[in-house]
């Protein structure tokens, strides 16, 4: 459930509802708890003013430091196909892996490190305002608030993101660092895994100590961090495990050539009796002489009521040729998978030009991969 709000440097930028969690939280916990207790010469409308300020300086923050990965990536020549901004900070999400250990980490050190410039900035506007203002509260008191909170959580974000442990930005300079020792990205990236299971399992620990001792809220945060950075690590290995096992295939190097097509004139129970319980296929092109119309799957079966599918034809349960979705011999392996999942679709028509080539479904890609895991047929141009 993301918000797409424009696009910069050519690349869409969404936020996730959970951000805006995040903002309403803090402009809250600053409006009525930190600004009565550190400024109680403030009134009301002025703390609630200053949270809001703040909020909207933390968003912008966490937009420029997820912005300075990806003008990295762009720059070496990544693509980046958006930037989502969430609870913990954001994400750019990359069409690919870097190609080398220096990239990985010089991508992954410009978050914190601009996060660390912005609290520096902020820090140094409000030490000018405080020479200005002087020591006791006077009416440039609301900026000396709001500078040195942004300063501080800036402070805070690039710190959080330092530390080793997938997804942060502290992890991937780690596995970078350990990709440049061994020369194997998957290696890499399991023993990054393992260090990120022992600081999240060590924050848990950490937090379960303070929910016992009564700090329950600050318990449950950390508890909370130290399972975001345990999933995130378990789903950064299992991207890196597929991307690997899948680099460098193509879906001509799997696709079904020799296809069994469907006439659009057959009664979707000829469809049923001669096909889906003969072969195991779990769908089939519609064609025409030599022309492709659409596909049908039992989902399209499913879609028609049994006492219809002696008169129902094929060309009306099929999904349109105009409806589906193709790929050519050329699309990698990768791409077509992500096709799928965006899609929903456990099938991709492969055509070459304007004729039919061939079919891949998930099954051909989850195989392949498989076999070339058991194999040890990963990628090496990553070693």
């Amino acid at each position: 459930m993301s918000l797409n709000i424009g696009r910069i440097i050519g690349i869409p930028v969404r936020i996730h509802y959970t951000l805006w969690f995040v903002l309403l939280l803090i402009a809250w916990s600053l409006a009525e708890g930190y600004m009565p207790q550190h400024y109680p010469t403030l009134d009301r409308t002025t703390d609630w003013a200053i949270g809001i300020v703040s909020a909207i300086i933390l968003f912008v923050s966490v937009f420029l430091h997820e912005l300075s990965h990806s003008y990295i990536a762009k720059k070496n020549g990544l693509p980046i196909k958006r930037i989502t901004l969430f609870f913990f900070g954001g994400v750019s999400e990359m069409g690919e892996e870097p190609k080398n250990p220096a990239l990985e980490v010089r991508m992954a050190a410009a978050g914190p490190l601009t996060s660390f410039l912005i609290a520096i900035v902020l820090g140094g506007a409000w030490s000018l305002t405080v020479l200005v203002n002087g020591p006791n509260p006077g009416p440039l008191t609301p900026i000396i608030a709001t500078l040195w909170y942004a300063a501080l959580l800036n402070g805070v974000l690039g710190g959080f993101n330092l530390i080793p442990a997938f997804p942060l930005d502290g992890g991937r300079v780690l596995r970078g660092s350990l990709w440049n020792r061994s020369k194997n990205l998957l290696s890499a990236t399991t023993n990054a895994t393992r260090v990120s299971e022992a600081i999240s399992l060590l924050m848990m620990a950490v937090g379960l100590f303070f929910v016992v001792f009564g700090d329950f809220v600050n318990g449950l945060w950390i508890i909370f961090l130290g399972w975001f950075i345990r999933s995130g690590a378990e789903t950064s290995l299992r991207q890196t495990r597929l991307t690997e096992s899948l680099a460098g295939v193509r879906v001509g190097d799997i696709m079904t050539r020799e296809l069994l097509s469907v006439s659009p004139d057959a009664t979707v129970q000829q469809l049923v009796s001669d096909y889906f319980l003969v072969h195991p296929h779990g769908g089939y092109p519609v064609i025409s002489n030599g022309k492709l119309l659409g596909v049908v799957t039992m989902s399209s079966v499913r879609s028609i009521p049994r006492e219809k599918r002696d008169f129902e034809r094929v060309s009306q349960a099929m999904v349109p040729f105009e409806r589906t979705i193709t790929v050519n011999p050329t699309t990698s392996a990768i791409d077509a998978l992500q096709i799928m999942a965006k899609n929903g679709v456990g099938r991709l028509v492969v055509m070459d030009g304007d004729k039919i080539a061939g079919m891949v479904t998930r099954g051909d890609l989850m195989k392949t991969m498989k076999a070339r895991q058991e194999l040890g047929m990963w990628d090496l141009s990553h070693s």
